[in-house]
């Protein structure tokens, strides 16, 4: 979908807080993709190399984290199970549920040593009409974000997200795999 493809400068990671050098977000385009397109996760998963943005920062045998493609904080991770299940309570027995969790708190624990934040916020969004493929977004909210400028509105496309690059998104992905000490973390 050419209409989703986005010029993204090679600088330096904009700094300061919210709105932190946000550029506009297509939605209707994204609405398309995600409706018309394969599972987004499914398609990290089995490593598509049309999703050179979500650079993958963890993976054991039941999960993966990898970069968000349109982040509206800096540092914006998603963490997914990776076999394709759709309704975070229903679809997982409690085991699964567990461990799920403690997947998405250890890569929380490895957002915060990366990316500084006063708060992070940990959620699971999606629809049966659009990316369906369950998955949590761990967003850390940097130190100063105006208040007004926090929670949901700091997490919504439609209020922009940040412009970057894949060597951006490289740099971020190797400091994110380093605090969970190497490509699948240290056992947990």
């Amino acid at each position: 979908m050419a209409e989703l493809d986005r010029r993204h400068p090679e600088g330096p990671e904009p700094d300061g807080p919210l709105p932190h050098n946000r550029e506009d977000f297509d939605v209707a385009a994204y609405v398309r993709r995600v409706r018309g397109g394969p599972c987004f996760v499914c398609a990290v998963v089995a490593g598509d190399p049309g999703y050179d943005f979500e650079q993958v920062v963890f993976e054991d045998d039941h999960h993966i984290a990898f970069l968000d493609r349109y982040p509206t904080l800096p540092g914006k991770v998603l963490v997914a199970p990776k076999a394709h299940v759709e309704h975070v309570v229903r679809d997982l027995d409690e085991e699964a549920y567990v461990r799920l969790m403690r997947t998405v708190r250890r890569v929380a624990l490895a957002v915060e040593a990366v990316a500084p934040s006063e708060r992070t916020y940990l959620l699971s969004l999606g629809s049966g009409q659009g990316n369906a493929h369950l998955h949590w977004h761990i967003a850390p909210l940097p130190p100063g974000t105006p208040y007004e400028r926090q929670q949901f509105h700091a997490l919504m496309t439609e209020n922009g997200v940040i412009p970057w690059s894949r060597r951006q998104a490289a740099d971020l992905a190797e400091r994110l795999r380093a605090a969970l000490g190497g490509p699948a973390g240290p056992p947990g």
